[in-house]
């Protein structure tokens, strides 16, 4: 698997621990988007696309997020401690979209996407810098 681009987009805010989204081109066929790039207790790292995870209510069968009291198309209570837990007993409130399978796919496409941040970050110093954006689509569909 080849990392054919990486897109970064830092975000206005740099107070924030969110310091950039980015998109990820594989092979020159394949795109990630929303792969955010962080700053955490031991630097930069990488937190591939996610959905906040849900379940459904047992009166009306509505779908409400975990951390939800109250069903949002019923308005009935719903049951606590819903949420499961991972291995190292942190509660599960989001699931990743796509994710490398091995460290050491991990290891590469963060080191890749890191690179990528710290030479836009550079750029971004630059009078007259002008970010780029992520949604633009270069690559037309096959007809």
């Amino acid at each position: 698997m080849e990392i054919s681009e990486v897109r970064v987009k830092i975000v206005a805010n740099q107070d924030d621990r969110l310091k950039a989204f980015c998109s990820m081109t594989l092979d020159n066929e394949f795109v990630i988007r929303d792969i955010k790039i962080i700053e955490g207790a031991g630097g930069l790292f990488v937190a591939m696309p996610s959905r906040k995870m849900s379940d459904h209510c047992s009166k009306c069968g509505g779908k409400n997020h975990l951390r939800s009291k109250f069903c949002s198309n019923c308005g009935a209570r719903l049951m606590e401690n819903r949420i499961k837990q991972d291995v190292q007993g942190r509660m599960k409130l989001h699931a990743d979209i796509a994710h490398p399978i091995n460290a050491g796919c991990r290891k590469r496409i963060q080191e890749r996407i890191i690179e990528a941040f710290s030479t836009e970050y550079e750029k971004s110093k630059q009078p007259g810098y002008k970010p780029i954006e992520l949604d633009d689509d270069e690559f037309a569909p096959d007809e």
